[in-house]
């Protein structure tokens, strides 16, 4: 069994590609949900939601996010009531959002509302998407402008406050969502995915017992850099890591992942960061990491595979 984690745009095309590539194979997809917000009342979880449509074949790969062929008539109506609507949410979408909610008030964990959703969207059989915590963790962002929610920071503000501080909140309640201690555990490869180090995969590993998993595991673990030439394609992982005081280089994100990882990839364009990355005792791999369409991102998921 493959067991990746990640979140966002970048974790959700690779998984796509990985997904054409590994045959029967199991895959487990352990999903950061920091992102998370309530708008207009309704639970939403981006990054989840995100790489189930796009596992599922139904994502708008223009954007990136969100349904294909989604319109936008309910959030234009709800502006009639002078509702904030920065967030976009297509009608599809907004149903994915209505379906989480009345299943959280009915009792469902998140892990067993993911589990529903990636059903009615028809995951290939053996891919499992598992939230990482069933507790609810948001991450805020401080800035000179004062703390905000990360959607606010990214979608409302466009990353324009300068970043002091991350903070990730009720982190300290959570423990690890069933399956993903398993996953890791069983898993014969680890892939942290190409995702923003700080607030998709750092939420991820601040959730306790799961760093330790991570250390202990026999299973060799590879990281896939979200940077190339020293910016990320999309988010604000290069704003968030020099708010942080952290070097802004794929040997920086290798830096932040040293204690567990055996195998850094990056791109062509940062070849020049090898040697850095392996003086940490890591071994680091050259690769094309662009992924600017299904079949790139196939390519490069064979690619890290032949790394086992």
């Amino acid at each position: 069994m493959i067991t990746a984690l990640g979140g966002g745009v970048g974790a959700a095309k690779f998984l796509e590609g990985l997904s054409e590539v590994i045959g029967g194979e199991g895959l487990s997809v352990v999903v950061n949900t920091g992102d998370d917000i309530i708008l207009h009342g309704l639970r939403i979880s981006p990054d989840v939601d995100t790489i189930i449509y796009r596992l599922s074949g139904m994502i708008d790969a223009n954007k990136g996010w969100g349904v294909r062929g989604d319109t936008f008539d309910c959030l234009s109506a709800l502006s009639r009531f002078g509702s904030q609507t920065w967030f976009n949410i297509g009608d599809i979408d907004f149903a994915t959002h209505l379906y989480r909610t009345q299943l959280r008030q009915e009792g469902f964990t998140p892990s067993q509302v993911t589990s529903e959703l990636a059903r009615a969207f028809g995951l290939k059989e053996g891919i499992t998407v598992l939230p990482m915590t069933d507790e609810d963790v948001e991450t805020w962002i401080v800035t000179d402008e004062g703390e905000m929610h990360f959607q606010e920071y990214f979608v409302k503000r466009k990353m324009k406050p300068d970043v002091i501080k991350v903070v990730f909140r009720n982190i300290e309640r959570a423990v690890p969502a069933p399956g993903v201690i398993e996953a890791i555990k069983l898993a014969r490869v680890i892939i942290l995915c190409p995702s923003n180090p700080i607030i998709s995969i750092g939420p991820i590993l601040n959730v306790k017992g799961i760093g330790e998993a991570l250390r202990a595991t026999g299973a060799k673990i590879i990281a896939i850099s979200p940077l190339i030439g020293g910016v990320p394609l999309k988010g604000p992982a290069d704003k968030l890591m020099r708010g942080l005081g952290l070097e802004v280089s794929s040997a920086g994100v290798a830096r932040l992942y040293r204690d567990f990882l055996d195998v850094m990839v990056i791109d062509t364009e940062d070849a020049r960061e090898a040697e850095i990355i392996s003086d940490m005792g890591i071994k680091p791999v050259v690769l094309d990491t662009l992924m600017s369409d299904h079949s790139r991102a196939a390519k490069l998921a064979s690619a890290v595979l032949s790394e086992i």
